[in-house]
C-alpha cells in the first residue's frame, strides 16, 4: 500500500468517541498491527474472502470505511490467498457533498475504484416528511444499488465498514424495538442469493479505529449533509452501551461474545429448537 499521508483535505472531521492524545507513529503502527489482527480472524473465522474473490469495498467517506479499506489493502499483500479489491462510493447527490475528495484518495492509494452517482437524496425528500429521519429509507435506496453495481462488476464479495458496537447496537435496538433476537451478522447472504456481504471490521472496537481514523488522517466526509439526524433510538441504545461500559468495563465484549454463543434450547423460538417433541428419557432407553 502506498504509505504517503493521504491528501489533506479541509473537512469536517467525523464526531468520533476519541478524546485521547495524538499517536507516535510507533503507537499507530501498534494500533494498525492490532486493527488488522482482529479483522484477519474476523474473515477467518467466518471464512469471508477466499481464493480469486473479487470484493467490492464500500467506501463512504467516514473512519470505518477508510479504515476497512486501509486494512483490506495491507491483508491482500499478507494473505495466504489471491484475492483483489475494488473500492466503490456512491454519491447519492446531497447537497454540499465534496465529490472530489474521495476520487483523490483512491487515485493516491492507486487502488481500482468507481464512484456511481444515483440521486437519491431527492427521492428520499420527496417521500420521507419534513421533520423525520431519512437514514431507513436512504439505507435501502444504497443497498439497492450497491447490490446491482457488484453485479456490474463481477464482485463476489461485498464489504461494508460496520464494527463490534454497530453490532451490539442493532442487536438491542431489534430487541427494544423490533421483539426480535437478531442483529447484523458478520456474513450475510442477500435474500435473493445472489450476494455475499461481509462485516471484516466485525471483531473491532470503534474506539480503536477513531483512534487510527485519526492517526491517519483520513479525509473525513461527514454523514449528516443531508440535514438528517442520526436515528434517535440507535443514539438511544449507543448512550446506553456507552453508560454500562463506564459501569463495567469490558461488557460490550461479553455482549458480543455472547452472540457467537447461542443455545437455542434454552429460548423459546420453536422454530429453531423442537420444544414439542421433548420428552424425558426412560431409565430403560437410557441402560
Amino acid at each position: 500500500m502506498n504509505s504517503s499521508r493521504p491528501i489533506p483535505i479541509n473537512l469536517p472531521s467525523e464526531r468520533a468517541q476519541d478524546h485521547s492524545p495524538p499517536l507516535s507513529a510507533r503507537e499507530l503502527a501498534r494500533l494498525k498491527a492490532r486493527l488488522r489482527s482482529a479483522a484477519g480472524k474476523a474473515i477467518a473465522d467466518y471464512k469471508m474472502i477466499e481464493a480469486g474473490d473479487r470484493v467490492m469495498v464500500c467506501v463512504s467517506g467516514g473512519k470505518d470505511s477508510y479504515t476497512l479499506l486501509d486494512l483490506l489493502m495491507s491483508l491482500e499483500k499478507r494473505a495466504p490467498v489471491d484475492f483483489e479489491l475494488v473500492a466503490v462510493n456512491l454519491d447519492q447527490k446531497q447537497p454540499g457533498f465534496p465529490a472530489g475528495v474521495l476520487p483523490a484518495y483512491l487515485e493516491q492509494l492507486r487502488v481500482q475504484y468507481r464512484v456511481v452517482t444515483e440521486d437519491t437524496y431527492s427521492v428520499v425528500k420527496r417521500v420521507i416528511p419534513q421533520g423525520k429521519t431519512m437514514c431507513g429509507l436512504c439505507s435501502r435506496l444504497r443497498r439497492g444499488i450497491l447490490y446491482r453495481v457488484a453485479t456490474e462488476l463481477g464482485a463476489t464479495k461485498i464489504a461494508l465498514g460496520h464494527h463490534r458496537e454497530d453490532i451490539v447496537e442493532t442487536l438491542f435496538l431489534n430487541l427494544f424495538h423490533g421483539a426480535r433476537l437478531k442483529t447484523m451478522p458478520p456474513k450475510l447472504r442477500s435474500d435473493d442469493g445472489r450476494h455475499i456481504v461481509i462485516r471484516p471490521l466485525a471483531y473491532c472496537a470503534e474506539r480503536d479505529i477513531a483512534r487510527y481514523a485519526r492517526g491517519r488522517a483520513f479525509p473525513i466526509i461527514p454523514c449528516r449533509l443531508c440535514g438528517s439526524q442520526e436515528h434517535a433510538q440507535r443514539r438511544e441504545i449507543k448512550a446506553m452501551l456507552a453508560e454500562w461500559e463506564r459501569e463495567d468495563p469490558g461488557r460490550t465484549v461479553r455482549l458480543f461474545r455472547s452472540l457467537q454463543n447461542v443455545s437455542p434450547s434454552h429460548l423459546a423460538d420453536t422454530k429453531l429448537f423442537d420444544f414439542r417433541g421433548l420428552t424425558a428419557t426412560r431409565d430403560d432407553e437410557s441402560a
